[in-house]
Protein backbone atom coordinates (compact mmCIF):
# COMPACT_ATOMS: atom_id res chain seq x y z
CA UNK A 1 0.00 0.00 0.00
CA UNK A 2 1.33 3.45 -0.91
CA UNK A 3 0.62 7.11 -0.18
CA UNK A 4 1.12 10.02 -2.57
CA UNK A 5 3.03 13.07 -1.33
CA UNK A 6 3.76 16.43 -2.89
CA UNK A 7 7.50 17.10 -3.01
CA UNK A 8 8.38 20.71 -3.89
CA UNK A 9 11.43 21.43 -5.97
CA UNK A 10 11.34 18.32 -8.15
CA UNK A 11 9.63 19.87 -11.16
CA UNK A 12 6.30 18.89 -12.69
CA UNK A 13 7.48 15.43 -13.69
CA UNK A 14 8.48 14.41 -10.16
CA UNK A 15 6.24 16.56 -8.01
CA UNK A 16 4.30 13.53 -6.83
CA UNK A 17 5.93 10.42 -5.46
CA UNK A 18 4.58 7.30 -3.86
CA UNK A 19 5.82 6.36 -0.42
CA UNK A 20 5.20 3.07 1.37
CA UNK A 21 2.47 3.12 3.99
CA UNK A 22 3.51 2.49 7.57
CA UNK A 23 3.83 -1.27 8.15
CA UNK A 24 1.13 -2.76 10.33
CA UNK A 25 3.78 -4.24 12.59
CA UNK A 26 5.25 -0.77 13.21
CA UNK A 27 1.80 0.63 14.03
CA UNK A 28 1.22 -2.17 16.54
CA UNK A 29 4.69 -1.68 18.01
CA UNK A 30 4.05 2.05 18.36
CA UNK A 31 0.79 1.49 20.21
CA UNK A 32 2.38 -1.11 22.51
CA UNK A 33 5.32 1.24 23.21
CA UNK A 34 3.08 4.18 24.10
CA UNK A 35 0.93 2.02 26.37
CA UNK A 36 4.08 0.59 27.96
CA UNK A 37 5.48 4.06 28.66
CA UNK A 38 2.21 5.24 30.23
CA UNK A 39 1.89 2.09 32.33
CA UNK A 40 5.53 2.36 33.40
CA UNK A 41 5.01 5.97 34.49
CA UNK A 42 2.01 4.92 36.54
CA UNK A 43 4.04 2.18 38.21
CA UNK A 44 6.91 4.60 38.90
CA UNK A 45 4.88 7.58 40.07
CA UNK A 46 1.82 5.98 41.59
CA UNK A 47 2.28 2.32 42.45
CA UNK A 48 5.77 2.14 43.93
CA UNK A 49 6.13 3.29 47.52
CA UNK A 50 8.17 6.33 48.48
CA UNK A 51 11.77 5.50 49.43
CA UNK A 52 12.24 6.16 53.13
CA UNK A 53 15.76 7.56 52.72
CA UNK A 54 15.71 9.33 49.35
CA UNK A 55 12.09 10.38 49.09
CA UNK A 56 10.25 10.92 45.80
CA UNK A 57 13.39 11.81 43.84
CA UNK A 58 14.24 8.11 43.87
CA UNK A 59 11.41 7.59 41.38
CA UNK A 60 13.55 8.90 38.52
CA UNK A 61 15.53 5.69 38.93
CA UNK A 62 12.74 3.78 37.12
CA UNK A 63 13.53 5.76 33.96
CA UNK A 64 17.22 6.44 34.66
CA UNK A 65 18.52 2.88 34.55
CA UNK A 66 16.23 1.52 31.79
CA UNK A 67 17.08 4.52 29.58
CA UNK A 68 20.75 3.58 29.62
CA UNK A 69 19.92 0.00 28.73
CA UNK A 70 17.88 1.40 25.85
CA UNK A 71 20.94 3.38 24.76
CA UNK A 72 22.94 0.15 24.96
CA UNK A 73 20.41 -1.60 22.69
CA UNK A 74 20.47 1.21 20.13
CA UNK A 75 24.26 1.50 20.09
CA UNK A 76 24.57 -2.27 19.77
CA UNK A 77 22.40 -1.83 16.68
CA UNK A 78 25.07 0.56 15.40
CA UNK A 79 27.70 -2.15 15.80
CA UNK A 80 25.52 -4.68 13.97
CA UNK A 81 24.78 -2.18 11.21
CA UNK A 82 28.46 -1.27 10.87
CA UNK A 83 29.64 -4.87 10.67
CA UNK A 84 26.96 -5.78 8.15
CA UNK A 85 27.67 -2.73 6.02
CA UNK A 86 31.36 -3.58 5.84
CA UNK A 87 30.40 -7.11 4.81
CA UNK A 88 27.68 -6.33 2.26
CA UNK A 89 28.04 -2.60 1.36
CA UNK A 90 24.23 -2.40 1.52
CA UNK A 91 22.96 1.07 2.45
CA UNK A 92 20.21 -0.31 4.69
CA UNK A 93 22.82 -1.39 7.23
CA UNK A 94 24.36 2.07 7.30
CA UNK A 95 20.88 3.48 7.95
CA UNK A 96 20.54 1.09 10.89
CA UNK A 97 23.91 2.23 12.26
CA UNK A 98 22.96 5.91 11.97
CA UNK A 99 19.57 5.36 13.60
CA UNK A 100 21.26 3.50 16.45
CA UNK A 101 23.59 6.40 17.21
CA UNK A 102 20.87 9.06 17.10
CA UNK A 103 18.49 7.08 19.30
CA UNK A 104 21.30 5.89 21.58
CA UNK A 105 22.59 9.42 22.21
CA UNK A 106 19.05 10.64 22.97
CA UNK A 107 18.48 7.86 25.52
CA UNK A 108 21.94 8.36 27.04
CA UNK A 109 21.11 12.05 27.55
CA UNK A 110 17.86 11.04 29.29
CA UNK A 111 19.98 8.83 31.54
CA UNK A 112 22.39 11.67 32.31
CA UNK A 113 19.66 14.26 32.92
CA UNK A 114 17.64 12.01 35.23
CA UNK A 115 20.86 11.16 37.05
CA UNK A 116 21.55 14.86 37.59
CA UNK A 117 18.01 15.36 38.91
CA UNK A 118 18.63 12.55 41.41
CA UNK A 119 22.12 13.78 42.34
CA UNK A 120 21.08 17.32 43.29
CA UNK A 121 19.20 16.40 46.51
CA UNK A 122 21.18 13.23 47.23
CA UNK A 123 24.75 14.39 46.52
CA UNK A 124 24.02 18.12 46.90
CA UNK A 125 25.35 18.81 43.40
CA UNK A 126 24.11 18.54 39.83
CA UNK A 127 27.38 17.08 38.61
CA UNK A 128 30.56 15.57 39.96
CA UNK A 129 33.46 14.12 38.02
CA UNK A 130 32.76 10.63 39.28
CA UNK A 131 34.21 7.85 37.07
CA UNK A 132 30.76 6.64 35.99
CA UNK A 133 29.47 10.12 35.14
CA UNK A 134 32.69 11.13 33.42
CA UNK A 135 32.86 7.95 31.34
CA UNK A 136 29.26 8.36 30.18
CA UNK A 137 29.86 12.01 29.25
CA UNK A 138 32.84 10.83 27.18
CA UNK A 139 30.64 8.16 25.60
CA UNK A 140 28.03 10.74 24.52
CA UNK A 141 30.72 13.05 23.12
CA UNK A 142 32.27 10.11 21.26
CA UNK A 143 29.01 9.39 19.47
CA UNK A 144 28.37 13.09 18.88
CA UNK A 145 31.71 13.04 17.04
CA UNK A 146 30.35 10.14 14.96
CA UNK A 147 27.54 12.40 13.74
CA UNK A 148 30.02 15.19 13.00
CA UNK A 149 32.20 12.74 11.06
CA UNK A 150 29.29 11.82 8.83
CA UNK A 151 28.63 15.48 8.06
CA UNK A 152 32.27 16.17 7.19
CA UNK A 153 32.68 13.52 4.45
CA UNK A 154 30.99 14.26 1.14
CA UNK A 155 31.62 10.99 -0.67
CA UNK A 156 28.71 8.68 0.36
CA UNK A 157 30.65 5.41 0.12
CA UNK A 158 33.61 6.77 2.04
CA UNK A 159 31.30 8.32 4.65
CA UNK A 160 29.50 5.06 5.25
CA UNK A 161 32.73 3.05 5.42
CA UNK A 162 34.43 5.41 7.89
CA UNK A 163 31.25 5.68 9.99
CA UNK A 164 30.92 1.89 10.14
CA UNK A 165 34.44 1.46 11.52
CA UNK A 166 34.02 4.36 13.95
CA UNK A 167 30.66 3.07 15.20
CA UNK A 168 32.12 -0.36 15.92
CA UNK A 169 35.14 0.98 17.80
CA UNK A 170 33.08 3.56 19.72
CA UNK A 171 31.13 0.76 21.43
CA UNK A 172 34.14 0.31 23.71
CA UNK A 173 33.01 3.47 25.53
CA UNK A 174 29.62 1.84 26.22
CA UNK A 175 31.29 -1.20 27.78
CA UNK A 176 33.49 1.06 29.92
CA UNK A 177 30.42 2.84 31.29
CA UNK A 178 28.83 -0.50 32.13
CA UNK A 179 31.87 -1.92 33.91
CA UNK A 180 33.52 1.06 35.54
CA UNK A 181 31.54 0.96 38.79
CA UNK A 182 32.68 -2.64 39.27
CA UNK A 183 36.38 -1.96 38.72
CA UNK A 184 36.91 1.52 40.15
CA UNK A 185 36.84 1.65 43.98
CA UNK A 186 36.72 5.47 44.05
CA UNK A 187 33.30 5.88 42.42
CA UNK A 188 30.36 7.08 44.51
CA UNK A 189 27.84 5.96 41.92
CA UNK A 190 25.71 3.16 43.42
CA UNK A 191 25.69 -0.33 41.95
CA UNK A 192 22.06 -1.31 42.13
CA UNK A 193 22.31 -4.96 41.14
CA UNK A 194 25.18 -7.30 41.88
CA UNK A 195 28.50 -7.03 43.74
CA UNK A 196 30.53 -3.85 44.03
CA UNK A 197 34.07 -2.82 44.93
CA UNK A 198 32.75 0.42 46.45
CA UNK A 199 32.42 1.47 50.03
CA UNK A 200 29.25 0.68 51.97
CA UNK A 201 27.67 4.06 51.30
CA UNK A 202 27.83 3.63 47.54
CA UNK A 203 26.93 -0.03 47.35
CA UNK A 204 23.53 -0.86 45.97
CA UNK A 205 21.65 -3.42 47.99
CA UNK A 206 18.76 -1.40 46.66
CA UNK A 207 16.66 -4.22 45.35
CA UNK A 208 16.98 -6.09 48.65
CA UNK A 209 16.12 -3.29 51.06
CA UNK A 210 13.62 -1.70 48.70
CA UNK A 211 10.28 -0.19 49.56
CA UNK A 212 7.10 -1.91 48.40
CA UNK A 213 6.50 -1.91 44.67
CA UNK A 214 10.06 -1.00 43.65
CA UNK A 215 10.79 -4.29 41.89
CA UNK A 216 7.43 -4.26 40.09
CA UNK A 217 7.95 -0.66 38.93
CA UNK A 218 11.46 -1.40 37.72
CA UNK A 219 10.46 -4.56 35.87
CA UNK A 220 7.55 -2.70 34.23
CA UNK A 221 9.81 0.01 32.83
CA UNK A 222 12.81 -2.14 31.96
CA UNK A 223 11.50 -3.89 28.80
CA UNK A 224 9.78 -0.71 27.62
CA UNK A 225 12.83 1.56 27.73
CA UNK A 226 15.45 -1.11 27.08
CA UNK A 227 13.73 -2.67 24.04
CA UNK A 228 10.45 -1.16 22.86
CA UNK A 229 11.48 2.50 22.86
CA UNK A 230 14.82 2.13 21.03
CA UNK A 231 13.49 -0.37 18.49
CA UNK A 232 10.42 1.76 17.72
CA UNK A 233 12.39 4.99 17.37
CA UNK A 234 15.08 3.33 15.25
CA UNK A 235 12.47 1.86 12.93
CA UNK A 236 10.91 5.29 12.37
CA UNK A 237 14.33 6.87 11.85
CA UNK A 238 15.32 4.22 9.29
CA UNK A 239 12.09 4.82 7.36
CA UNK A 240 12.76 8.55 7.43
CA UNK A 241 16.28 8.05 6.12
CA UNK A 242 15.06 5.74 3.38
CA UNK A 243 12.49 8.32 2.32
CA UNK A 244 15.13 11.10 2.30
CA UNK A 245 17.40 8.99 0.10
CA UNK A 246 14.48 8.28 -2.24
CA UNK A 247 13.79 11.99 -2.59
CA UNK A 248 17.46 12.70 -3.21
CA UNK A 249 17.54 10.07 -5.96
CA UNK A 250 14.49 11.67 -7.60
CA UNK A 251 16.08 15.12 -7.41
CA UNK A 252 19.20 13.79 -9.09
CA UNK A 253 17.14 12.12 -11.78
CA UNK A 254 15.16 15.29 -12.51
CA UNK A 255 18.29 17.48 -12.60
CA UNK A 256 19.95 15.12 -15.09
CA UNK A 257 17.00 15.19 -17.48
Amino acid sequence: MTAVREVPGLGLEGSQIQTPARPKALTILTVVTVIGILFGLYMALGYAGTDVDQGDVQRVFYIHMPAFLGAFTALLGTVIGGVQYLRTRQVKWDNLALAGVEVGVALALINLITGMIWARPIWNTWWTWDPRLTSEAIMVLTYAAYLMLRQSIENPEQRRRFAAVYGILAFVTVLIVLLITRIRPDTIHPVVIGPSVQNDVAEGAFEVAATSGVTAALMSNMPVWALLVPITLMWYRIRQENFAEHIQALKTKVMNQ
